[in-house]
């Protein structure tokens, strides 16, 4: 992917993993689409699901967990329920302690997406809430096995 943001021309090919989200009743707003502040849930459930299916992570034993410092997206069309959408991931930046994930949203089969953003976790001690030194191994492998393919 490019490193402007927001990327040029993003496409589905820019994206290596795959979660399908179903929207709810509760995701559309007064307008009759689903709400930007649903989009985020879906970057977060996403990135959440990858780490708990392919590094592992258990959300609530782990003694590390990600924080959300920054978060990012771009509109480019609506969706409504009930629909079930592709979110895709790849990793943007992979450094010691944190992670940028890269994200796009798709309506099935079209190449064109509803709304791309980016999604930052930083690793903390879960009990202290201080940043850790290292991104723990099965994460960074998962995350780099990711970056590898983009």
């Amino acid at each position: 992917m490019q490193d402007e943001w927001p990327p040029i021309n993003p496409t589905r090919k820019d994206y290596i993993w795959w979660y399908d989200y179903s929207t709810r009743w509760g995701d559309n707003d007064i307008y009759g689409h689903v709400n930007n502040n649903i989009y985020y849930s879906m970057f977060d459930t996403a990135v959440n699901y990858f780490l708990i299916k392919n590094a592992g992570f258990d959300p609530l034993k782990s003694n590390s967990i990600g924080v959300t410092p920054e978060t990012r997206c771009r509109y480019y069309k609506s969706i409504k329920y009930p629909e079930i959408v592709d979110v895709g991931i790849n990793i943007k930046k992979l450094g010691n302690s944190s992670i940028r994930y890269q994200i796009g949203v798709f309506k099935k089969n079209e190449d064109d997406p509803c709304a791309v953003g980016y999604f930052v976790h930083v690793y903390v001690n879960r009990l202290d809430q201080k940043k850790i030194e290292a991104i723990p191994k099965s994460i960074y492998n998962a995350c780099n096995e990711l970056l590898n393919k983009s």
